[in-house]
């Protein structure tokens, strides 16, 4: 069974993390099922967050009587020292626990130290003097602030997308984790859906031995497959696996939008994390799917965008959001006219 050391945090993790945003759009005792099957697996750490809905809720029903055999690790998105303990003591009581191992920033626009200002640091630091929790953990989409905070020696923890589609300088984020031994977390494995071949997705992950991927689990034939790399983890050394890899690089690395959902909501109601991505979904899985009424709804409330530049203010990666959406709008006319084929 393979493992990962997080850092300086000592945890011992299997390689396969939880990730427990999917779970929200399950009922309890499905998301229950899958939680327990997991956990009984060998499936030993497990990550939501505050925003994610009554994820931690559903964690607290299914797995709190066995508190002692699993790692756990949520997030605050608040940017206020009052919001930090209201989502902390949330926190605690949805999931029932007394602790929390890993206490994660969610997605900041800034690294929070000490001194700053803001005194959410300073509240880390008395979250942990009370016991509340262990580590303190941060998570970011912006590769600048990911970087400060692997370099700052004041986290724990750093939660950042890695997938076989980074770049050189994520796989620099990564080693400098290694280097100043912070954990690392491996967030969006399978780049928002983009990636379909779960076995490429583990063997990339598993050359990075201080990198942990939650996988977003919400059906069980996702969690079974998964499950099965625990005995028979797929390697790079198939060459099936890497020619899926490079024939994905090329198609993907570029501006693709990750589906990270921080440009929403849009004030005119387009559905930007699905919209600006359509080329790549509809030719990455069944076509028929995104081909409904309701999808073709969906991509033509493109047509009533405002101009108003707020997602592309709002995009991590600094993608020209409404000239994506437009070029999605257009391939996707072209597809239901017959003039492209997929």
């Amino acid at each position: 069974m393979q493992t990962v050391t997080l850092g300086r945090t000592g945890i011992v993790a299997q390689k396969n993390g939880f990730g427990a945003l999917p779970i929200q759009r399950v009922s309890a005792d499905y998301a229950g099922m899958l939680l327990k099957k997991a956990l009984a697996a060998g499936v030993n750490f497990f990550d939501t967050a505050r925003s994610y809905s009554d994820s931690e809720e559903k964690i607290g029903l299914a797995l709190s009587q066995d508190r002692e055999k699993f790692y756990l690790a949520t997030k605050t998105p608040s940017t206020t020292v009052e919001g930090f303990w209201q989502d902390l003591e949330t926190s605690l009581r949805l999931l029932k626990t007394d602790y929390i191992d890993v206490y994660q920033f969610h997605n900041p626009a800034f690294c929070p130290k000490p001194g700053d200002g803001t005194g959410l640091y300073e509240a880390m630091l008395e979250a942990r003097d009370q016991g509340k929790i262990r580590f303190i953990g941060i998570t970011n989409h912006r590769l600048h602030v990911a970087e400060e905070a692997a370099a700052s020696g004041l986290y724990d923890t750093l939660q950042f997308p890695f997938c076989y589609l980074a770049t050189d300088r994520d796989i620099a984020l990564v080693n400098l984790c290694k280097e100043k031994n912070v954990g690392f977390i491996s967030m969006k494995g399978l780049s928002g859906g983009l990636i379909t071949n779960a076995a490429a997705a583990y063997a990339w992950q598993a050359q990075f031995d201080n990198a942990l991927p939650i996988w977003g689990v919400q059906r069980e034939e996702e969690l079974d497959q998964f499950l099965s790399f625990i005995e028979n983890p797929p390697t790079m050394e198939d060459p099936e696996i890497q020619a899926t890899i490079e024939k994905d690089r090329k198609e993907l690395i570029g501006n693709f939008c990750r589906a990270c959902g921080y440009c929403m909501p849009c004030p005119a109601g387009i559905v930007i994390n699905q919209c600006a991505r359509m080329s790549q979904l509809i030719r990455r899985s069944p076509s028929a799917g995104w081909l409904t009424p309701e999808s073709q709804a969906m991509m033509r409330k493109i047509n009533d965008c405002l101009e108003c530049g707020q997602c592309k203010s709002k995009c991590p990666y600094g993608l020209d959001t409404p000239t994506l959406l437009k070029q999605n709008l257009e391939d996707y006319e072209n597809i239901l006219a017959g003039k492209v084929k997929v």
